[in-house]
This record gives C-alpha cells, sequence and structure tokens, in this order.
C-alpha cells in the first residue's frame, strides 16, 4: 500500500507489534506523520532512543489511554489511518480484573469509532486474536466485542471511514510468549508445560506487519481478515528448544485453550478462502456477499469448514522451529517458514 503523505495513528504503538510497525513505516514508507499513542510513559521513552527526534522527524509520541474519548478526538486530529493495537491481553490479569479489560478492550474500541467517525478517519484497522473466536475467556469475549464494534460502525452511513479487523495467532518473540518463557526456564533444566496436548499458531512479528499492511490495501470495511499461519504443539517447541530438560505438566490455566481457533464452524458460511489468508465477511446489511468474490480468486469455504490449530494442514518441522527460536535468541534476521500456495480446507471436528 502507498502510504506517502499519509497521517497514521498507532495506538498501544509502543508495544511489540507497534514497534515494528512503526519501524516498517519510517523505514519503508514516507508518511506525514506516525503518531504512537500509548500510556506507558517509560516505553515511550525507551521507543524515543530507539527513534530520536533528529533521525525520525516524523514521528509523534503521545501520552493517553483509549478510554479517554476527549484525548483521542484530539489525537485523530487530521489522521488519515488508524491502525488499533491497543488492548489488555494477558488472560489471568483479565479474569482477575475484568472491568479493566472491558474498560480498555471495549469501551476503548468504541471511542476508537466514535472518534474515528468525528474525525472523518478513512480507514481503521483493529488487531484482534484468535481468542475472539469462541472465546472461553474474558479477554477473548472483550476482543469478540471489540470485533463487533469495528465491523458494525460501518453501517453508520455517515461518512466513508471503513473499519476492519486482522486476526492471527502467537506473534513469536512478542512479550508474554511460549519461546522466550521456554528460553528463559532452560537453565532450570525444567520446562512447565500446561497440557502436553496443546496446540499453537505461530506468526513472526515481521509476516503479521506484512498482513496488517496487505489489509490496508485491499479492506473495503467489516471484513476480519485472518491470516493463514503454521501450527506446532507446545511439547514439540519445549524438545526443539531445551531437549535435555524435563518437560513437567502443570495443568492447564483459567481461561487457557487446548487448542487455538481462529475461524469457527459458525463463521464457515460467512467466509471466503484465498491462497494466503481467509475473509470472514459480516451478515450486515450494508455487506455485499460479492464484495470479496467478484473481481478475486477467492473462493467460499464448506459450512463444516473450522480453522484451528489442531486441524491445521501447515505444520512447522522441527528445524523450522528451530530457525524460528534462533531469530528469537539472536534478535536478528526473520524466519518465514515456506507459504502453502493452493486453497486447502481444514474440514472438521
Amino acid at each position: 500500500m502507498n502510504l506517502d503523505g499519509a497521517n497514521i495513528l498507532v495506538t498501544g504503538g509502543t508495544g511489540s507489534f507497534g514497534n515494528e510497525f512503526v519501524a516498517r513505516l519510517l523505514a519503508e514508507h514516507n508518511p506525514e506523520r506516525v503518531i504512537v499513542f500509548s500510556r506507558d510513559e517509560l516505553k515511550q521513552f525507551q521507543m524515543r532512543q530507539k527513534f530520536p527526534v533528529a533521525d525520525f522527524p516524523k514521528l509523534r509520541m503521545f501520552l493517553g489511554d483509549v478510554r479517554d474519548k476527549e484525548r483521542l478526538f484530539r489525537i485523530m486530529d487530521g489522521v488519515d489511518i488508524v491502525v488499533h493495537a491497543a488492548a489488555l491481553k494477558q488472560i489471568p490479569a483479565a479474569e482477575l480484573n475484568p472491568l479493566e479489560a472491558i474498560k480498555t478492550n471495549i469501551i476503548g474500541a468504541a471511542n476508537i469509532v466514535d472518534a474515528a467517525l468525528e474525525r472523518k478517519v478513512s480507514k481503521v484497522i483493529g488487531l484482534s486474536t484468535d481468542k475472539a473466536a469462541n472465546p472461553v475467556n474474558l479477554y477473548g469475549a472483550t476482543k469478540l466485542c471489540s470485533d463487533k464494534l469495528l465491523v458494525a460502525a460501518n453501517g453508520t452511513g455517515l461518512h466513508d471511514t471503513q473499519f476492519s479487523i486482522v486476526r492471527y495467532g502467537n506473534v513469536v518473540g512478542s512479550r508474554g510468549s511460549v519461546i522466550p518463557y521456554f528460553l528463559a526456564q532452560r537453565s532450570t533444566g525444567t520446562l512447565t508445560i500446561t497440557d502436553s496436548r496443546m496446540t499453537r499458531f505461530l506468526i513472526t512479528l515481521k509476516r503479521s506487519v506484512d498482513f496488517v499492511l496487505d489489509c490496508l490495501d485491499i479492506m473495503l470495511g467489516g471484513e476480519i481478515f485472518v491470516s493463514k499461519i503454521p501450527s506446532a504443539t507446545v511439547t514439540q517447541l519445549a524438545t526443539v528448544i531445551a531437549p535435555e530438560c524435563e518437560q513437567q505438566f502443570i495443568g492447564i490455566r483459567p481461561g487457557e485453550k487446548l487448542h487455538e481457533m481462529m475461524i469457527s464452524e459458525d463463521d464457515a458460511r460467512m467466509t471466503i478462502e484465498f491462497d494466503r489468508h481467509y475473509v470472514i465477511q459480516p451478515t450486515h446489511s450494508f455487506w455485499n456477499p460479492k464484495d470479496f468474490l467478484e473481481g478475486h480468486s477467492g473462493v467460499s469455504c464448506p459450512e463444516d469448514f473450522r480453522y484451528s490449530s489442531d486441524k491445521n494442514d501447515w505444520w512447522l518441522t522441527d528445524e523450522e522451529v528451530s530457525a524460528l527460536v534462533e531469530t528469537v535468541k539472536t534478535g536478528h534476521g526473520e524466519f518465514i517458514p515456506p507459504l502453502a500456495t493452493e486453497p486447502k480446507f481444514i474440514v472438521g471436528g
């Protein structure tokens, strides 16, 4: 997508995704402004050390919270594109502090919608999660609500603002993800695993940024874009990272799933498959079901289709996991496993 001359706001811009996304914008595009909006002054200070004012005059950083609607109205003045990445996403913390997660993830999303419509923003894309599909924990439930708010905002008819969602699985190497957790435990001689059957989707930071940029380019408003990414078992990750360590199974945590799901059978009838991603279309009256079929190479999914980490047809080999772990350990490079190019349905049970 051509972002030259655009004014781009990234909420939660000091997080793992935000740091990578902003770096890409500044290195590969020529935006008018890139605005980082977040509430943590320490993370903003640390990020500014990476992008000093003298070298990156187009980067602006503002403190604030998506819970504060008036602050969002001010920050969105003149903004063309919003990438909404701000969220409370630690599952145990959300379970213990439910109202705080609701205020940030749901009320914050509603504030984003109101401010974007008021300021006549061109495009808003929200970052979702696999946990929003058939949620079993509060974090997933709040993100489902957030997704619904952004999708429904397309039906206001007030302005031409487009709202869409991107959904993907665990970002490798991000704060709180499993690979850094296992690497930190390796010296103890024991890796703690919740359940031996557990599987996870895995995506790299680079690919998550690629996906958001691609979706900004093709979005019409109302879609949930779901990236095709590989799966791995958690025991496979542990064995590759520390084959010499004992694996201790400690039981599944509150609100945790054995397998991750990004598209459920209930969404299948509204889902279109493409070579590299899926599109879940909304059922709202403003949406034309032909929008993503005419002129595109997609095919409708069968009604019993389900896209989950245990039914995936794309699995990482031990060698690919090892290469992935090295990028986390060194902090350099970007391992991207080969991507299947032919549409394949994952049907199932």
